[in-house]
């Protein structure tokens, strides 16, 4: 049977390259980068190239990269470390309706701890943020505001440069971070002009290993120290032994994505807008989120998310994945949850229409035959379920 992977949002395949690079940390350059003999410090020289690597990336100074265990790490130190250490200006943080599960789970998590949270006004449909939505949600005791910078779910681009400059004109000390997971490799980031001062990026959306990431700090700002203690790994900042084989291999991930960025996105684009042109066609398909083919900037380029009146999107996912087409009901963190999609909710969609929903997001690996095979056994599945459904059956 035929096999077609629709979920780089998920998790991506580990590039050879990279796999060969975690393997060689593995089994020859295996040591404790803490040590000081030279089996430690070529450990140690494989974390602090990756450092660079992972910084060029984004425009940033290695100085400013600390390794963690994957975004989610990444997203609930950046809240925890701003809000603990500028309690001396207040307990207000604003974050937007459909940030990732990492960020909204941890601001809940901060309510229960005595402060407050502000959920800022997003568009209808699109999920975009405009400037005087954010300005009018700040108070003078607002300490931190997260933006993600591109959903994980419908593909939103938010200008996050915009945002972050209108946000620091009106109060210069604010913190401003951005969850980049999504972005990282498909959409160019610059830390200096984007003028954020924390952002979360991930190894395994960029075809690198899994459990690694990294969270930017920029110099200069009062931040407190990661969520471990026990070490003086990362400068002091995260207690424990790295995870040298991913940190290497994140590092060259890291790098060939950096190369291959424009590239990247101009093949996941081709693939996904000729997935739409195939399914939109259909009866009571309808697309969630930014249209691509209006503003191809304001949406990532190799997303995809669908609503099909009157079939269930689980449904729709299994006889998919019978069919050897993967793709995902939402977010891959919470997809075991049977709760519609907070991110279309958030947008304006209702609850049959968020749980008809199904995400299909293109990558390297995705030829044009895969996307037509993809269009056709989705076309086959809706109409197979659609009978299944017909009353009088």
């Amino acid at each position: 049977m035929r096999t077609v992977y629709c979920d780089h949002a998920a998790t991506t395949r580990c590039h050879p390259e990279v796999a060969r690079l975690v393997y060689e940390f593995l089994t020859e350059h295996y040591g404790n980068p803490s040590s000081i003999h030279a089996v430690g410090r070529r450990a140690r020289k494989g974390v602090e190239e990756a450092r660079a690597q992972v910084a060029a990336l984004i425009g940033a100074q290695p100085g400013e990269i600390f390794f963690t265990s994957g975004g989610t790490e990444a997203d609930n130190w950046a809240l925890r470390g701003a809000m603990a250490a500028n309690r001396a200006k207040g307990r207000h943080l604003i974050i937007s309706p459909f940030e990732h599960h990492a960020v909204l789970d941890t601001a809940e998590a901060l309510v229960r701890e005595g402060y407050e949270v502000t959920l800022v006004d997003v568009e209808p449909g699109t999920g975009i943020i405009r400037p005087e939505a954010l300005l009018a949600a700040m108070r003078p005791d607002t300490v931190l505001i997260s933006i993600m910078a591109v959903n994980n779910e419908i593909g939103t681009v938010q200008d996050i440069a915009a945002l972050c400059a209108a946000a620091k004109a009106k109060d210069p000390d604010v913190i401003f971070h951005t969850d980049a997971v999504q972005a990282a490799g498909y959409v160019p980031l610059d830390v200096k002009a984007l003028g954020v001062d924390l952002l979360s990026i991930s190894s395994h959306k960029i075809y690198g290993p899994k459990g690694v990431g990294a969270l930017y700090v920029r110099k200069g700002f009062r931040f407190g120290p990661g969520l471990t203690t026990g070490g003086g790994q990362e400068r002091k900042m995260r207690a424990g032994t790295e995870n040298v084989p991913g940190i290497v291999g994140f590092g060259l991930a890291a790098e060939i994505a950096a190369r291959e960025l424009e590239r990247r996105a101009a093949h996941a684009r081709a693939m996904r807008d000729r997935f739409l042109r195939g399914v939109l066609a259909i009866e009571g398909v309808r697309l969630n989120g930014v249209d691509p083919f209006v503003h191809p900037e304001l949406r990532h380029p190799g997303n995809a998310n669908v609503s099909v009146d009157g079939i269930e999107g689980e449904a729709l996912l299994l006889r998919l994945d019978m069919a050897g087409v993967y793709a995902s009901s939402g977010s891959a963190c919470t997809s075991g949850s049977l709760q519609p999609s907070h991110v279309l909710l958030a947008v304006g969609c209702s609850r049959e229409e968020a749980q008809s929903s199904l995400r299909f997001s293109f990558g390297e690996e995705n030829t044009a035959e895969d996307v037509d095979y993809a269009v056709e056994q989705f076309i086959k599945s809706v109409e197979f379920l659609r009978k299944l459904a017909a009353p009088g059956r």
